[in-house]
């Protein structure tokens, strides 16, 4: 199964790139109004409008080969047996390791501690912030 895996990953890659070669290769629609008052795309390799529909039918195979392999992709992955390493099936049947808590060390070491913290016990009381008064008088520096 894993070898149809990157058969098929392969595959998709090829198509993607070929995909993206091909819509760049394509002039816009606004070409097509210079082309008809002389513009030089009529005496092109496919003629006027030959080379818009080989490279649009190109593009649309492009597309449902791309679209195909990747349904192809979403099918072989979900049908893979889960690895014995990995726990379960699915990301959420998967247990999470439990955090271990960081060891206690000094307040200075702790980045945001309060200075002179207490370890294990309470932080010392910090003042509140005084409010500026209520006239509304700008309180001088």
């Amino acid at each position: 199964m894993h070898i149809w895996f990157n058969i098929v990953l392969a595959v998709q890659l090829l198509s993607a790139l070929a995909m993206i070669g091909l819509v760049l290769v394509q002039h816009g629609k606004g070409a097509d109004m210079g082309a008809s008052f002389g513009g030089g795309s009529s005496g092109s390799l496919f003629g006027a409008t030959g080379s818009a529909n080989f490279l649009s039918r190109s593009t649309a195979v492009c597309a449902t080969v791309f679209f195909v392999c990747t349904l192809a992709l979403a099918y072989i992955s979900n049908s893979r047996p889960a690895e014995p390493t990995s726990g379960g099936a699915s990301v959420l049947d998967r247990a999470v390791p439990a955090a271990s808590a960081p060891a206690a060390s000094a307040p200075s070491q702790i980045p945001g501690a309060i200075p002179g913290a207490i370890p294990g016990g309470a932080a010392p009381a910090v003042p509140a912030p005084v409010a500026p008064a209520a006239s509304g008088d700008i309180p001088a520096r």
